[in-house]
């Protein structure tokens, strides 16, 4: 039952990403309207887009592993998927050893000698206390430095995150300024979790089969492969954009800048290929990092889907996949917008855009390219969720107003 009782009206979502489908499932779903979803990927899921091979289940853009700290969204999204019980391990491998990252109390005995890990540990517990997190430039501003933290400041940047900034952003970034900007911590701490969020998982059957379920609506219409050039939006009392906001005002201004990445997937003959689903290698070889997807499979079965039991659970199979991500620049036609580059060339771009966006009637922008903002994957649900309590609130006026003309014609 629609929670608002109006006209329906017609909505084109525009990209089947999270920020996509849970807009459109809440238009559907509370206000009983109908939704027009298009994307021209040929897939659900935007980048989060996974898919069965020999087993696994591949993540195609890289490892995607869901995290939050919010209820509501935990709960919002285990309407449409059980969830994985999975705590996400990232390693990273600085001369000859493989690191747990985040840096913590254990990588200090990875990287050094036990005498000096020792005694870091000590210094660390004793100035800031156990379970903090502590930026590395704290080491370099304190009046009266330590010598062993100031070495542990300076050793972790010119061994792992110089190397790892300027694969991602580039050789021509300033490394230095963005390790000091980002404030890169250690974690006083034990606790190999990539993530510490408190709901943390996988959907037992993949991220593409949960926007399915998601879009899975007597109200909702799905095309994919569409571009929205194609589309008459002028038949739509809503537009819902996720695309690239410059692309939506045929870069008037011009066009953002994004990082990209390209994937060489491997499939190979052994049970495992590394301890963790992801490592980072940051001084050696051009790729920036590995994946293995098998870290991430489920054995499990679940009320939306039914499959018969492999005789073979994946996780023993003895094939595994892996693909190594090469960080590059966007270019339009050759791959996909994945970071924002948030520098102030761009941001004061896409202010002209966002002004523009404030004109457009009954257009709203989200998602990681409509915002231009990098969103984590909780991130993008919670601003698709607060987005549409506003427009829930603005139809509940429409129609107490609505309401009120007919009451008020009924009385002349």
């Amino acid at each position: 039952m629609p929670l608002i009782s109006t006209k329906t009206k017609k909505n084109l979502v525009v990209g089947a990403g999270f920020s996509g489908a849970v807009m459109a499932e809440r238009l559907a779903s509370v206000l009983g309207e109908d939704v027009l979803v298009i994307d021209k990927k040929t897939h659900l899921a935007g980048i989060s887009y996974d898919y069965k091979e020999n087993g696994i289940n591949v993540h195609k853009f890289g490892s995607h592993i869901f995290h939050t700290n919010h209820e509501f969204i935990w709960k919002y999204l285990n309407r449409f998927s059980k969830f994985d019980v999975y705590s996400h391990r990232v390693l990273v491998s600085a001369l000859g050893q493989s690191v747990n990252l985040p840096l913590n109390l254990n990588s200090m005995y990875e990287l050094f000698p036990k005498a000096l890990a020792e005694r870091i540990e000590a210094k660390l517990i004793r100035k800031y206390g156990y379970d903090e997190r502590v930026p590395f430039v704290e080491f370099k501003t304190n009046f009266f430095k330590d010598k062993d933290l100031d070495f542990l400041s300076s050793y972790v940047y010119q061994n792992i995150f110089c190397g790892l900034y300027k694969k991602w952003k580039g050789p021509s970034c300033d490394a230095l300024s963005d390790f000091i900007k980002e404030k890169n911590s250690i974690h006083i701490s034990k606790d190999n979790r990539f993530y510490k969020s408190k709901y943390q998982g996988l959907p037992a059957f993949g991220y593409a089969k949960l926007i399915e379920n998601m879009l899975n609506h007597k109200n909702i219409r799905v095309l994919l492969g569409t571009d929205f050039k194609t589309v008459d939006r002028e038949s739509f009392d809503r537009v819902f954009y996720t695309g690239p906001i410059d692309e939506f005002f045929n870069f008037k201004y011009g066009m953002l800048n994004y990082r990209s990445a390209w994937f060489d997937f491997e499939e190979l003959d052994a049970k495992e290929y590394q301890k963790a689903g992801v490592v980072n290698y940051p001084n050696d070889y051009d790729f920036i990092k590995i994946h293995e997807f098998k870290h991430y499979n489920s054995r499990r079965t679940s009320k939306f889907e039914s499959i018969k039991k492999d005789t073979q659970s994946t996780q023993n199979t003895l094939r595994t996949i892996i693909a190594k991500e090469y960080p590059t620049d966007f270019i339009p036609g050759k791959n996909e917008r994945l970071y924002p580059v948030l520098d102030e060339k761009n941001l004061k771009l896409f202010s002209l855009y966002k002004a523009e966006a404030k004109k457009a009637d009954n257009v709203y922008f989200l998602g990681r390219l409509g915002d231009f903002k990098y969103y984590s994957m909780d991130g993008a649900i919670k601003r698709a969720l607060e987005l549409f309590d506003s427009v829930k609130f603005k139809a509940a006026i429409e129609f107490c107003n609505e309401q009120g003309r007919e009451n008020a014609l009924n009385r002349v």
